[in-house]
């Protein structure tokens, strides 16, 4: 008998076919074809975004109403409940991160947080607690006590002791997830230092040089995994609305305002691109919560918030915020009478907390949607944010 003919020319095209038809998949949905990273770690780099008591453990403690939607109490967040970065340890099955200035109770033994409220990438030229200042722990400043503590503890390890279980192995400093949300106040110092749009813009390369040295420290170090927020849409922040009568946009921002952060945000992403050349070992991740965030001003009944551009915790007006008189939490007396700027009945429909800050219910949203890799660059979920970039 016979035996059957083997067609080679069917099998090569079959096989091609089969090839190509896995090729598009993966080209189609890249995110199935890589394996979730292990994030034993998170070191965090920011301002009041991301700031889980910085501020509140070194300059100043935030009184309540802040933190009662979550913790109850003041939790050194600037916010009434979870901030984006807590989410984000929550989703990596991590704690949530101890303020690397806070001495009581702190635990870096999956990380540290070196942000802190009203912190810049500049040095700025207020130094808080001077009215209207900015905070000491610049980006240079965060990336030296990251220097810090990685050197010293590991010689707390090697010691031994009740604080050696506080403290990162060695080995977490290079698989860690470094995150960064900061950038926001280098714009706004130069807005409310009277300078001209066109002054704050030709401001914005210095700030992303200064942030790209710092980078590049941090990978000299050993940092691998970045996770790079851009700034969010400032012209939307009670803060400047009441501060800076400008043309409105759609969703009735400062359209000037919003233009600058979203030219900072164009800067920032060609800085990411070039240090994906410049550290060919790192995995470098742009992530646009500008986009997610504007999303809340334009369509804020889609996530069932209201009023967006009203904070929840003010002292009145049409934004309901005072900040040279009356802050969140604070108490005033006028003609004898007690005034105190308290927080809204229900903070969960409010995009803005205090006319700077965004509430937890906005944190949550916006964590949910960058978190897909929907709106990040390589388009990875943060989960795959250790894979490099294949451009």
């Amino acid at each position: 008998m016979e035996s059957p003919r083997i067609n080679i020319k069917v099998i090569i095209s079959l096989f091609c076919s089969y090839m190509l038809s896995s090729h598009y998949i993966t080209a189609l949905r890249p995110a199935l074809a890589i394996k979730e990273c292990e994030f034993p770690a998170i070191f965090n780099f920011g301002d009041s975004n991301s700031d889980t008591g910085g501020l509140a453990a070194s300059i100043y403690p935030s009184p309540p109403p802040y933190g009662e939607t979550y913790f109850h109490i003041p939790a050194g967040r600037i916010s009434d409940g979870r901030l984006i970065i807590d989410f984000l340890a929550k989703n990596l099955g991590q704690p949530f991160l101890s303020a690397y200035l806070d001495s009581l109770g702190a635990n870096f033994s999956h990380g540290a947080n070196f942000a802190t409220g009203s912190s810049t990438i500049r040095l700025p030229n207020r130094i808080l607690p001077a009215p209207g200042g900015y905070s000491p722990f610049t980006l240079t400043i965060q990336y030296s006590q990251f220097l810090q503590l990685k050197n010293r503890s590991q010689l707390i390890r090697d010691r031994g002791g009740i604080f050696a279980s506080l403290m990162p192995k060695e080995e977490y400093f290079s698989k860690a997830l470094y995150t960064f949300d900061i950038g926001q106040n280098d714009l706004g110092e130069g807005f409310f230092a009277n300078l001209t749009i066109q002054q704050v813009n030709a401001s914005i390369p210095d700030i992303i040089s200064s942030f790209s040295a710092n980078i590049k420290k941090i990978y000299d170090l050993g940092g691998r995994s970045f996770w790079i927020h851009n700034t969010g849409p400032i012209g939307c922040l009670p803060y400047i609305l009441a501060n800076f009568p400008s043309q409105k946009d759609e969703a009735g921002c400062a359209k000037s305002h919003n233009e600058v952060a979203q030219q900072f945000n164009h800067n920032l992403k060609e800085a990411t691109v070039q240090l994906r050349k410049d550290l060919r070992l790192a995995a470098i991740t742009y992530v646009d919560v500008y986009s997610v965030k504007y999303s809340l001003y334009k369509e804020p009944k889609k996530y069932g918030f209201e009023l967006p551009l009203v904070g929840c915790c003010g002292s009145g007006g049409k934004y309901n915020f005072n900040g040279r008189t009356l802050d969140c939490g604070r108490t005033v007396t006028v003609n004898g009478r007690q005034i105190f700027a308290g927080s809204c009945k229900r903070p969960y429909v409010k995009v803005n907390w205090d006319g700077i800050h965004y509430t937890e219910a906005a944190a949550k949203i916006v964590f949910d949607k960058i978190s897909t890799g929907a709106f990040s660059d390589p388009p990875l979920p943060f989960k795959q944010a250790c894979h490099r970039s294949l451009d």
